[in-house]
């Protein structure tokens, strides 16, 4: 029979596991599912696997260096001591965060992969920005160095004992470490990778709306465990965080469909989902330490704010216009998260933060109108620290390693098949993505995807005459076209 120690508990253990797995589901298979279908066809799979390649290359990364510099012994106000957790002793004993002096009643082990489960889904939400044009290959280095420089300095100041811990910021679940960050470097990030095809961003309808719905579902339950797992333990604090980020959730989603309807006079099944991710954002930083009451009025900041932003200031000032984020992370998490992080300096409680063991006082509706300040100083924080090193490694991939982070035009017509080989929809044996269309103002026809691919010619099928075709006397004429 397995020894368990005096200092373990069952209950928690277990739970942690659990919400972890469930955070974990988040990313795979549910923001994968999400990006691969909320994409053109063409998209599908490097999307779905930019998302998945992310989540293996952090989790190396993770246990290796990663987690000991945001969780690890103190070395700087912002980082821990960089090292492996991968020993058999060290994964057996007690969690413990040494800066803070945060002890749980599970193995360190756990506290690694549920730490973990949180950096992955943060690169992932990152990727939403880039999807469509990006270099795979800039990406699998951006990952790395991005968790490295990035997550784990903001993880860190904020959760492990840094010194934005010290100054009293609160961040219940990553409303700052997790989405302000990702919303922030996948808004400059877009900025420098330039942006996708003319064509592509002029019809970017989704191929399956049903699997972006699938997606969303997994991603809404998974924040069950995404801000219920945070207490370290089952506790009655756990219960208040799920019942308010579900709260939240639903207030913001039906706020924005009310926004849909009233400006584009019908609801949106996209718009819906934008305003359901806005609400779970803006509830993270605050989860556990509001009242329900509160989570409805983070409900309607997150549903009505991120909208105007996307849907109004978006289309009127040119540089946003200019910048293509393909999924509006800048709104659904940068907004939405600042929206939250500030709401959490107005409605924290003092009953909610005892129980979540802080120290802080509650908010400005306890009196303690200060720690509206402190939130705004823990945002000024982690937005200019993505802005310089999201820039500093998008510099470096680009005109150090010289890796181009935008592919070629040529490939972008390809999409999928010109990335990977691979094709997410095939209906008959012999298809391929034949395209044909306008790019960057020329019209292309026929154009080679290239040497090893079997000669497969876009915008017209592989074999036949373009006279005879034209003729009507072929019967396999375009075979998709988004």
């Amino acid at each position: 029979m397995a020894t368990q120690p005096d200092w373990l508990d069952k209950g928690d253990n277990a739970w942690q596991m659990t919400a972890a797995t469930l955070v974990g589901l988040q990313s795979v298979p549910g923001l994968m599912i999400l990006y691969a279908g909320i994409v053109k066809s063409k998209w599908a799979i490097n999307s779905a696997f930019m998302a998945f390649y992310a989540f293996a290359m952090v989790l190396i990364c993770w246990v290796i260096w990663g987690y000991k510099i945001a969780f690890g012994k103190h070395m700087l106000p912002f980082a821990g001591i960089p090292g492996p957790a991968l020993s058999m002793e060290y994964e057996l004993t007690q969690a413990v965060l040494p800066t803070s002096g945060i002890t749980a009643a599970f193995p360190m082990s756990v506290m690694v992969y549920f730490q973990f489960v949180f950096a992955a889904i943060t690169l992932v939400i990152t990727a939403g920005a880039f999807l469509g044009r990006m270099n795979f290959l800039a990406w699998a280095v951006y990952v790395p160095l991005w968790l490295t420089f990035s997550y784990c300095v903001v993880a860190y100041s904020i959760w492990g004992g840094g010194f934005l811990a010290v100054l009293g910021v609160i961040d219940y679940s990553g409303g700052y470490v997790i989405h302000l960050s990702s919303g922030t470097a996948g808004f400059v990030g877009a900025w420098w990778i330039g942006p996708r095809l003319d064509a592509d961003r002029e019809d970017n309808r989704p191929n399956n709306i049903g699997s972006v719905l699938i997606g969303a579902g997994i991603l809404w339950l998974g924040w069950n465990g995404f801000n219920g797992g945070d207490p370290y333990m089952a506790s009655v604090d756990a219960g208040v965080a799920v019942l308010n980020t579900n709260i939240c959730a639903a207030t913001s989603m039906l706020v924005w469909m009310m926004c849909d309807v009233i400006y584009y006079k019908k609801p949106s099944v996209i718009g819906a989902v934008n305003g359901m991710i806005a609400g779970l954002v803006a509830i993270t930083p605050a989860a556990g330490v509001v009242a329900g009451w509160s989570a409805i009025c983070l409900g309607l900041g997150s549903g009505a704010l991120p909208w105007l932003t996307m849907n109004i200031v978006n289309k009127k000032v040119p540089f946003l216009r200019g910048v293509d984020d393909v999924l509006g992370v800048l709104h659904t998490h940068f907004v939405a998260g600042i929206v939250g992080g500030c709401g959490t300096g107005i409605f924290a409680t003092i009953s909610g933060s005892e129980a979540f063991a802080l120290t802080n006082p509650g908010g400005a509706i306890a009196g303690n109108g200060v720690q509206v300040g402190y939130q705004i100083a823990g945002v000024c924080f982690v937005v200019a620290w993505n802005v310089v090193w999201t820039s500093l490694i998008m510099a470096f991939i680009k005109y150090v390693l010289r890796i181009p982070l935008r592919m070629s035009d040529e490939d972008l017509i390809a999409g999928d098949y010109a990335c990977h080989g691979e094709e997410a929809y095939v209906f008959g044996e012999g298809s391929s993505g034949f395209v044909s269309g306008p790019l960057r103002g020329k019209e292309i026809q026929g154009v080679p995807m290239g040497e090893g691919r079997g000669d497969i010619v876009m915008g017209k099928a592989p074999g036949v005459d373009e006279k005879s075709a034209s003729n009507g006397e072929s019967g396999s004429d375009e075979i998709k076209r988004d």
